[in-house]
C-alpha cells in the first residue's frame, strides 16, 4: 500500500515539476528537503502525532517551510498532511528523486559481495553494469555481506541478479528435498 501511495503522490509531484519545466530545480530542492527532514526527526514525530488536527499540521508545515522552499513544495507537503499521508512523505520524495533520475538516464546499482573489492574490480563491475543497461550514468553502491559466502548480488530498481553462493546452496538444498520427497 505504501508503495502505491508513494508512486501516486510522487508521480503527481513529478508531473507538476514537468509542467512547470523545473525538474532539475525541484530535484535539488527535494533532495535538500529530505536531508532537512532526516536531520529533524522531531518534526516528523509532530506531524504524525494523532493529537494534532489536519489544520494544525498544515499550519506547522507552513510556518516551518514558507519562504524557505518553493510554494509548490510547501503546498505539496500540506496536501500530504491534509490527506493523512505525511507519514509517507519520505517514500514519496524518494519516488520523485528516482523518477527524475530515471528520466535523466541515471540509475543506482546496489552491489553486495562477500568480501571487499579493490577499486579496479569496482570499476570493472561499474563499467559492465553501465554497458549492460540503458543508463548513461550509474551510481554504484557497494556493500559487504559475508553471509552470501561468495559471488555477488546486484539490484537495480526492482531487478535482482543473485549469483551468490548462499543462494546456490539454498537452491540445491530445495532440489535435494524435492528429490527425497519424490523417492519416499
Amino acid at each position: 500500500m505504501a508503495k502505491l501511495v508513494s508512486k501516486t503522490y510522487g508521480e503527481a509531484l513529478y508531473e507538476l515539476a514537468e509542467e512547470k519545466n523545473n525538474k532539475a530545480a525541484m530535484l535539488e530542492e527535494v533532495t535538500a528537503l529530505k536531508e532537512t527532514l532526516a536531520a529533524n526527526p522531531e518534526l516528523n514525530s509532530m506531524m504524525v502525532n494523532p493529537r494534532l488536527s489536519k489544520e494544525e499540521r498544515v499550519g506547522l508545515l507552513e510556518s516551518v517551510f514558507s519562504g524557505r522552499i518553493s510554494e509548490d513544495l510547501v503546498s505539496f507537503l500540506c496536501l500530504l498532511a491534509q490527506k493523512n499521508r505525511y507519514k509517507d512523505a519520505e517514500a514519496v520524495l524518494d519516488y520523485f528523486i528516482e523518477r527524475v533520475r530515471e528520466d535523466e538516464g541515471i540509475g543506482t546499482a546496489y552491489i553486495t559481495t562477500a568480501i571487499p573489492l579493490t577499486d579496479a574490480k569496482k570499476k570493472e563491475i561499474h563499467d559492465k553494469i553501465l554497458n549492460d543497461t540503458k543508463y548513461r550514468k550509474i551510481d554504484a553502491v557497494f556493500t559487504v555481506d559475508e553471509s552470501i559466502i561468495g559471488g555477488m548480488i546486484i539490484r537495480i530498481r526492482d531487478r535482482v541478479v543473485d549469483s551468490s553462493i548462499r543462494t546456490k546452496l539454498d537452491n540445491m538444498e530445495r532440489e535435494l528435498h524435492k528429490v527425497m520427497l519424490e523417492t519416499e
